[in-house]
C-alpha cells in the first residue's frame, strides 16, 4: 500500500532500543520515528568508552548526522531513506494534567513517557506507540493508557528457540545393517538416504539406540554420508556422555569453524571447548577465553577498585576454574602442566574479559566465548567478523540465564547464531542436557 493511502504509524524509541541495536531506526519500514531529547541526553552518557553500548550510541549519532546533513527536523521530520519513513527529535513535554500526580519524579523514563503520551495525544487519527525493551516503563506506560511495544525485530519464535535444544534426531531400532556398518564398517558410514528420503541439512545429529546400546552420528554434507561419532578425548577430558561426545567432536573438527554450545550450569561447555583448544594449540597461533563483562547500569569495568588484574579477576576466575579442572587432571611436575604455564606466561593463552580485545583482528585463533547469551545479536556478528583466516570460534551459554535486563530466550545473540546459521556446513550446535558437575548441581538446575 502506498505510503499516502494511509497515514503512517508514529514509533517513539526509548534509550534502550538504540543501545540495543543503533540502527533500529531503519527496521519500522515506512512508519515514521519519534526520538524523544530525553534520548539523546542519555545516550551522550553513553558515547564514551570501548563497549558495544558507546559503539552503539556514537553509531547512532554519525547516522543522524547523516539523515540531517546539515537540514533542520521541521515539524514532520526528515525522511530517514527512500521507502522508509521520517524522523524526528521531539523536545520534552509535559504530562497531562490529570497524570502529574502518577508520575511525580522527574526522571529519564517519565520524560520519555510523557512525550511518547503529548506524541499520541497531539496526532489524533494516527496509530502511536512506546517501543522499550524497558519492563518497568512498558507498566508505566500501560498503567498511564499508553500503547507500548517491546523491541520484536530481533527475537525469535518460540518453535525456533525450542528447535534449538531437540537438534538431535532419535532413532529407535534402526536397520541392523546400518548398526552394524556404523559400528565395525571401514570408515564407519552409511548413506544419508537410509535415514530418509529427504537429505539432510550439513551437521545433522543422530542417535541410533537399539536396545541398550547407542551410537552417535553425524551428517557429513562434504562426504555426503553419515558418520559415527566415536569418543575422543581433549587435553585429557573424556565425554561424559552423548551431547559432550558431540560438542567435543564439533570443536575438534577443523572442517567446523563455527560452534555454538547451550546448556545449562555444569553441562561441561566451557570446559570441553577449553580442552579441545588445547588438544588442538599447535594448530592456532593463540587461544582465547572470554566472556562478557556485565557490571551495574552502564558503568564500564573502571569503577570498580584495584589495578586492572585485580578489577578482571571477578569475571575471569569462572574462567580460571575451568582451566584447573584441566591441569588437575595431570601431575604438576608433568609436561601438560608445565606447558598450560608456558602458554599462560606467553599469552598464547589469554584469559580475559571480552571488553579488553574489542576490535582485534583475529586471525589463527582459537576463539572461545563464554556467557554469549549476554551479547546481543550485532554483539556475536561483530565479534563473528573478526574472525580471519584459519580462526575458529565456539559460543557457549545458557539461553535461559540472562543477566543482561534487555534481553531474553528469544532476542539474545546465542540464540539468533543457532538459528540463522543452521545447515551452513562450517557450523554446528549442539545442546548440552546433562549437568556433570555434581548430583547436587544436577538436582539444584532441574528443581529450583
Amino acid at each position: 500500500m502506498a505510503r499516502g493511502a494511509r497515514k503512517p504509524k508514529i514509533f517513539v524509541l526509548d534509550t534502550n532500543i538504540i543501545l540495543h541495536d543503533f540502527k533500529a531506526i531503519r527496521k519500522f519500514k515506512d512508519n515514521d520515528i519519534v526520538i524523544p531529547i530525553a534520548v539523546i541526553e542519555e545516550l551522550d552518557k553513553f558515547k564514551k568508552g570501548t563497549d558495544q553500548l558507546a559503539y552503539n550510541a556514537r553509531g547512532f549519532m554519525r547516522d543522524m548526522d547523516r539523515i540531517t546533513d546539515g537540514r533542520l527536523f521541521g515539524k514532520d521530520g526528515i525522511q530517514i531513506a527512500k521507502g522508509l519513513g521520517k524522523i524526528k527529535i521531539e523536545p520534552n513535554h509535559p504530562f497531562p494534567d490529570e497524570m502529574k500526580d502518577l508520575f511525580k519524579d522527574d526522571i529519564q523514563d517519565h520524560r520519555i513517557l510523557s512525550t511518547a503520551i503529548w506524541m499520541r495525544d497531539n496526532n489524533p487519527g494516527r496509530f502511536v506507540a512506546l517501543v522499550t525493551k524497558d519492563i518497568n516503563l512498558r507498566m508505566k506506560s500501560k498503567a498511564a493508557g499508553m500503547e507500548v511495544q517491546d523491541y520484536m525485530t530481533d527475537r525469535l519464535e518460540d518453535e525456533k528457540v525450542e528447535n534449538s535444544i531437540k537438534e538431535v534426531q532419535i532413532i529407535e531400532n534402526p536397520d541392523p545393517e546400518v548398526f552394524q556398518t556404523l559400528l565395525f564398517g571401514p570408515d564407519n558410514s552409511v548413506s544419508w538416504k537410509e535415514f530418509g528420503k529427504t537429505r539432510p541439512r550439513p551437521n545433522q545429529l543422530y542417535k541410533l539406540k537399539e536396545g541398550q546400546e547407542t551410537i552417535c552420528a553425524r551428517f557429513d554434507a562434504d562426504e555426503d554420508k553419515v558418520i559415527a561419532v566415536t569418543n575422543k578425548i581433549a587435553y585429557g577430558i573424556k565425554p561424559l556422555n552423548d551431547e559432550q561426545k558431540f560438542a567435543i567432536e564439533a570443536c575438534m573438527n577443523p572442517k567446523i569453524k563455527l560452534v555454538s554450545m547451550t546448556g545449562g550450569a555444569g553441562t561441561g561447555k566451557t570446559l570441553i571447548a577449553l580442552a579441545s583448544a588445547l588438544e588442538q594449540a599447535k594448530d592456532y597461533d593463540q587461544i582465547i577465553l572470554t566472556r562478557p563483562t556485565v557490571v551495574l547500569g552502564n558503568q564500564d569495568i573502571g569503577f570498580l577498585p584495584g589495578d586492572q588484574k585485580t578489577k578482571m579477576s571477578p569475571f575471569v576466575q569462572p574462567l580460571m576454574d575451568n582451566l584447573n579442572v584441566i591441569k588437575a587432571k595431570f601431575k604438576s611436575t608433568s609436561k601438560e602442566a608445565m606447558r598450560l604455564d608456558a602458554m599462560l606466561k606467553e599469552e598464547k593463552l589469554l584469559i580475559s574479559p571480552l571488553a579488553y580485545i574489542r576490535g582485534r583482528s583475529l586471525g589463527r585463533v582459537f576463539f572461545i566465548c563464554d556467557e554469549a547469551q549476554n551479547l546481543t545479536p550485532n554483539e556475536i556478528k561483530t565479534i563473528i567478523t573478526r574472525a580471519g583466516e584459519g580462526t575458529k570460534m565456539v559460543f557457549t551459554g545458557d539461553i535461559f540465564q540472562i543477566d543482561q535486563p534487555y534481553l531474553d530466550q528469544w532476542s539474545n545473540g546465542l540464540t539468533h547464531l543457532s538459528e540463522k546459521m543452521s545447515g551452513q556446513k562450517i557450523f554446528e550446535h549442539v545442546f548440552l542436557r546433562i549437568g556433570e558437575r555434581s548430583e547436587l548441581s544436577d538436582l539444584a538446575s532441574k528443581l529450583l
